[in-house]
């Protein structure tokens, strides 16, 4: 049960460590930020692709998965639709437009289906679905946590404020995670939708926004490195802790 907890903390918390070092940061440049937005692609696709799929199809099917893909990349539509996203403009320093409140909103609702995820595998039958879950959000959620804080301090938000606002992020994970493996009996049935929508969440945030912008200041070459870099991370890692 200790590691249960363990677990499921270290996976929300890990978007609060990704704060830290953006909270230090005074300026950005493009090739680093581009560089950044590849390599958190990587991640993100290893993490769908290695972990989050292949999980669901483990106790599911080729239906569900499809259904949950379909349904992540939908609802991320919408809030792209409908809320503002991050925009970074192509000049010589990283600059964020759009309102910060509603992109809270925006990571705020993307975070709950993650943490029921994570909570919901630690109390399935599949003994070894929780930790891989666990860990293939928690590395996606380090390069998440530092891109917010960023766009927060960009958006002249204090450092402190930035820093609260990103750990509140985390702390509604770690609030769903609780929910998902104490009434796992409610929520047992969306374990496969859940991993699924997730892994279609992530690969909708790749292609629609970290490799085009990772694409749009000469640092093709660069970024397309740090993209394979940040995959064999991802890889290397879960093989591991496996």
């Amino acid at each position: 049960m200790e590691d249960v907890y363990i677990g499921i903390i270290v996976s929300s918390i890990c978007t609060i460590l990704g704060a830290v070092p953006a909270v230090f940061l005074q300026n950005i440049s493009h090739r680093h930020k581009d560089n950044l937005l590849a390599y958190t692609a990587g991640i993100m696709v290893a993490a769908a692709t290695y972990g989050l799929i292949p999980s669901t199809l483990k106790i599911s099917n080729l239906l569900v998965l499809s259904i949950g893909i379909i349904l992540g990349t939908l609802v991320l539509t919408l809030l792209d639709y409908y809320l503002p996203h991050i925009d970074l403009d192509h000049s010589s320093t990283v600059s964020f437009q759009t309102s910060a409140p509603l992109l809270f909103i925006a990571i705020a609702l993307h975070n709950v289906p993650e943490g029921l995820s994570v909570g919901v595998s630690y109390a399935s039958d599949y003994q070894d679905l929780g930790p891989v879950v666990s860990f293939a959000i928690a590395l996606q959620n380090i390069p998440e946590g530092f891109l917010i804080a960023l766009f927060l301090i960009s958006n002249y938000e204090s450092r402190f404020k930035a820093f609260l606002y990103t750990a509140i992020t985390g702390l509604i994970e770690l609030i769903s995670s609780m929910i998902g493996f104490h009434f796992t009996g409610a929520f047992l049935f969306i374990v496969p939708y859940g991993l699924a929508f997730a892994a279609g969440a992530m690969l909708f945030i790749v292609y629609k926004e970290l490799i085009p912008e990772s694409h749009g200041d000469g640092n093709e070459t660069t970024a397309t490195f740090s993209f394979i870099f940040g995959l064999l991370s991802m890889i290397t890692l879960t093989n591991w802790f496996r």
